[in-house]
């Protein structure tokens, strides 16, 4: 299935179901919001995914992304990884960081969930000195997770796939990192793409608990890089038992990938200006790409192989706030 969630006044948008093609909609008559669905994905999944077949065979209205809100426009969790290892170690360069200690497990911290921003809506920010910068991800979104979910049990709580744009302020990250305290400042509301979808969409290229697709970023209309999502250190199931490891996960909680990002960043590209700052450090010795200014534009977008439309596009211009 493909879903979005569309304004009707309310925080929480009206669920609406989307074609294959992404190209009409209807109104979820089983739940009124993705959260509903959410927190009675048994019982509600069967009665939409009949009406989602339906709408495949022709029906519904014109659906316009621009219009969409985020499919979970709030959120009780969200859960960021650093599930890429290329995209740490370049963070490391960029930020002259030290390397971390995992210990073997994954990286993870919790954001920002009241709020998650439009695909299409301008993003307003404070000031051009603090670093804008943008980051394409892949996430999931899951019903409830009971405490220790093992990896293999976890991957039969993702029930959605989602595509996001964790936005940063690359000159307050490393500031509020020192403090021990983690990220308030640096870390304003995420974007979503306009759809959500369920892992057998993607066929294929739902592998291992990764989403094996490129991840198209393009910053004012400029090719910035097409970083492949199968590349993940510890897939999403992975990443759902290490949150679950001593708490349960309530329904509606989204994980990220964090920064889609591979080891060939010089001939793909990469998802987020710090890396390319991190790269240009390495061969130049020092950054020449600067950070986001008002006015800019950044679009990202991942499709099947084929060219079949997954999430549609986040589509964002960056503003004063």
């Amino acid at each position: 299935m493909k879903l979005a969630t569309l304004p009707d006044g309310t925080p929480d948008g009206r669920l609406h179901l989307v074609s294959r093609d992404l190209t009409r909609a209807a109104p979820a008559q089983a739940a009124a919001t993705l959260q509903a669905l959410l927190e009675d994905w048994d019982r509600l999944a069967p009665q939409l995914q009949a009406d989602y077949a339906a709408l495949n065979a022709g029906g519904g209205f014109p659906f316009d992304p621009a219009t969409a809100l985020a499919p979970l426009p709030r959120a009780w969790q969200w859960l960021d990884g650093s599930a890429y290892d290329s995209h740490g170690e370049l963070m490391q360069i960029a930020f002259k960081l030290a390397p971390v200690d995992t210990q073997g497990k994954p990286l993870m911290y919790q954001g920002l969930s009241h709020q998650f921003l439009p695909p299409c809506a301008d993003v307003p920010l404070p000031s051009e000195e603090d670093g804008i910068d943008f980051e394409g991800e892949f996430g999931v979104i899951t019903d409830a997770v009971p405490m220790g979910t093992t990896p293999e049990e976890a991957r039969g709580h993702i029930r959605l796939l989602v595509q996001i744009n964790d936005w940063s302020l690359r000159r307050l990250a490393p500031l509020e990192m020192k403090t021990g305290f983690g990220w308030i400042q640096a870390k304003p509301a995420c974007s979503m793409a306009p759809v959500a979808v369920t892992p057998d969409e993607l066929g294929a290229a739902w592998r291992e608990a990764q989403i094996d697709l490129p991840l198209i970023v393009d910053w004012n209309g400029e090719r910035f890089g097409a970083a492949e999502g199968y590349a993940m250190s510890t897939g999403f199931d992975g990443l759902v038992a290490h949150a679950a490891y001593s708490r349960s996960l309530v329904a509606g909680t989204v994980i990220g990938s964090g920064t889609v990002s591979n080891a060939n960043y010089r001939e793909i590209g990469s998802s987020c200006i710090s890396e390319r700052r991190g790269i240009e450090m390495a061969d130049h010795g020092a950054p020449v790409t600067p950070f986001m200014a008002f006015g800019d534009r950044v679009r990202m977008e991942a499709r099947l192989r084929d060219g079949t439309p997954l999430f549609g596009a986040i589509d964002q211009i960056v503003t004063r706030g």
